[in-house]
């Protein structure tokens, strides 16, 4: 890796707000301060969203990274050449769409475990529109473990004080609760470790959720909690983790905002985004937007760096020039720390040899 890592970032879906956040992101000089950003997708798409909300950026197209400037205010992107701009629709669901969000999410990961880029971040996509285009994922998280082919991954949600991590994520709330198992949940609570690990974090206290009301009431309200949950927890005590749980979920995460917690463990989708967004998410009611949108989402277990941001894509304000790029920034910077923390550990073990 160069002084500065490389970050590759792709476009999302090209009828959202993800080419105007990734823009706006690399209009921040903190950002080249960082690290060395290219974004993945189409040049065309970057260049009409830069004239139309009157961007000072110039857009550089480049066929590989090694041609990129890595300069302020020139904007570098691999370029895919996928769009075509005249059918394109702010808002709209479409294959055309969704072919383009997929193959920059590809070509990303193609660059980074071919080692052209150091760190992956992405924008926001539209899953309808990406299995519209034929490839038949339920979001991210699945497409870089099938392409990196990682079998035990997971998504972990960071936004200051709450770093939350799921056992199981895009899947029916009937489905969720059939994969709430000890072996997951173990699993889940060493990938939780070891991210906190290399985010830097020093408190690496561990709150388990329940599943259930009440963590299941010994027995009262469901079984899940005593017969799977508790095990796994018992099982993590004895190999050293510190670790909470089962505690019910309506308390475990008012401990995790006051920062009592490093980390949670989350049984399904809902029950850890919920909270997470309450704390990142700040909706302004009388300018009807958001005044901020903050929060990363980070997948743990992959050969490779992956970050993003953790909203949709928001294709009601696609276009105005009003989306936050807040939580771009923050996916970035995760990105930059995490490459950074992997360099060091490739250093130490190369030290031990």
């Amino acid at each position: 890796m160069t002084t500065k890592p490389i970050v590759g970032i792709t476009m999302g879906d090209p009828a959202s707000i993800g080419p105007e956040i990734a823009i706006k992101a690399l209009l921040d000089p903190a950002v080249y301060d960082s690290c060395n950003p290219i974004l993945v997708g189409d040049a065309g798409v970057f260049t009409d969203i830069a004239q139309r909300l009157g961007l000072a950026v110039s857009i550089h197209p480049v066929t590989q990274v090694s041609d990129a400037f890595f300069t302020p205010g020139t904007v570098d992107v691999y370029d895919l050449n996928n769009v075509d701009l005249s059918q394109l629709r702010f808002g709209e669901i479409s294959a055309m769409a969704g072919g383009a969000a997929f193959a920059a999410v590809k070509t990303v990961i193609e660059l980074a475990l071919a080692g052209a880029v150091d760190a992956t971040v992405t924008g926001p996509i539209n899953k309808k529109s990406i299995n519209e285009a034929g490839h038949h994922f339920a979001g991210h998280t699945e497409i870089y473990a099938h392409y990196t082919n990682t079998k035990k991954y997971g998504m972990l949600l960071v936004e200051e004080q709450m770093k939350v991590i799921h056992v199981s994520t895009h899947v029916s709330l009937r489905q969720a609760c059939d994969l709430v198992k000890k072996d997951r949940i173990l699993e889940v609570i060493d990938l939780l470790h070891n991210g906190l690990i290399s985010l830097g974090e020093e408190n690496l206290k561990i709150g388990v959720a329940g599943l259930n009301p009440h963590a299941g009431d010994s027995g009262l309200f469901g079984t899940e909690d005593d017969q799977e949950i508790l095990p796994a927890v018992e099982e993590a005590h004895r190999r050293g983790y510190d670790v909470d749980g089962p505690v019910p979920a309506d308390t475990l995460f008012s401990k995790a905002a006051t920062g009592y917690y490093g980390g949670i463990v989350a049984m399904y989708h809902d029950q850890g985004h919920i909270p997470f967004k309450l704390t990142g998410f700040k909706w302004n009611a009388a300018k009807q937007q958001m005044d901020s949108v903050k929060g990363v989402n980070i997948t743990m277990g992959l050969p490779i760096i992956r970050t993003s941001v953790d909203h949709g894509t928001a294709f009601e304000i696609a276009g105005k020039g009003v989306a936050s790029p807040d939580a771009m920034l923050l996916a970035i910077e995760s990105a930059v720390k995490l490459a950074r923390q992997r360099v060091k550990e490739i250093k130490s073990e190369s030290d031990k040899e």
